[in-house]
């Protein structure tokens, strides 16, 4: 009596998931986003970092007036300090909702000037493919009538893609450094919106690579809000300090309008690139 097939090792689900075919598994995070990236013809892209936690204005504002709404419903009693720390971290949304805006119009002026150019498929809007400012990139990019990709990562809090990435771009990471690794590979600018740990740690892994001529291309790095990053970095400090070159100063620039900044990346994206 025959004994039945043994299974093929690439179609074993419970050896490719385990510690010995971690391996098999950062591969697979390379190529089969080459495959897709290729399929689409990507040639470079646009890169927009910042925080998850941004909301639209209309948003924002439709939360705040959730938030008064319930104070108002205390009949004249003085509301809880729980309503009013509420109430500030909603206001605190509605003034930061600036920054989801801006990045939106952004993008959206990007995405419209990389359909311009001759070759299609150029300097590609690509974010984490989250919220907030994830979202208002892909959201900018959707709103031109381009397409954009974006790198979602798998989380222990669950990371929902945001709704403007077309499905053939929208990609789930294991691996943080393989994520990584396709945010900077096909990238030729990197925008940094304000935002938290992580963006503060892709931002500087970039300004790392850029410093340390571990890129062979030259990347235009843009900071975005000069009010928040010279307020959370003081890097005329790290020049005070010695910990960096005057020079380095020079590897990124900060713009507090859409209009300014996008002048600025077109006009670098043309000099090196086209």
């Amino acid at each position: 009596m025959s004994q039945p097939k043994p299974t093929k090792a690439y179609k074993n689900l419970e050896f490719l998931g385990s510690p010995d075919a971690r391996p098999i598994r950062m591969l697979a995070e390379y190529f089969e986003p080459l495959q897709r990236f290729r399929r689409n013809h990507i040639q470079d892209t646009i890169v927009f970092f910042g925080s998850a936690r941004l909301v639209s204005r209309a948003d924002a504002e439709a939360h705040r007036a959730d938030v008064l709404r319930a104070m108002n419903a205390g009949g004249g009693k003085a509301p809880s300090p729980r309503l009013i720390e509420e109430l500030q971290s909603a206001e605190a949304l509605v003034h930061d909702a600036q920054w989801y805006e801006d990045a939106v119009e952004l993008a959206r002026m990007l995405a419209h000037w990389s359909l311009t150019l001759p070759k299609k498929h150029r300097f590609v809007i690509t974010s984490g493919g989250g919220p907030g400012i994830m979202e208002a990139a892909n959201r900018g990019a959707q709103l031109a009538g381009a397409k954009s990709i974006g790198l979602n990562i798998s989380l222990p809090f669950e990371q929902e893609s945001n709704p403007y990435i077309p499905p053939g771009l929208n990609f789930e990471f294991h691996y943080f450094f393989m994520r990584k690794f396709w945010f900077v590979y096909p990238a030729k600018a990197l925008v940094a919106f304000p935002g938290g740990f992580g963006t503060m740690d892709e931002l500087f892994e970039v300004l790392t690579l850029v410093q340390t001529d571990k890129l062979r291309k030259r990347v235009p790095i843009v900071l975005y809000g000069s009010d928040f990053w010279k307020k959370i970095i003081n890097f005329q400090s790290l020049v005070e300090f010695r910990m960096i070159d005057r020079k380095d100063l020079s590897l990124f620039q900060m713009f507090d309008t859409p209009k300014t900044a996008f002048a600025y990346l077109r006009k670098k994206l043309t000099e090196l690139y086209l």
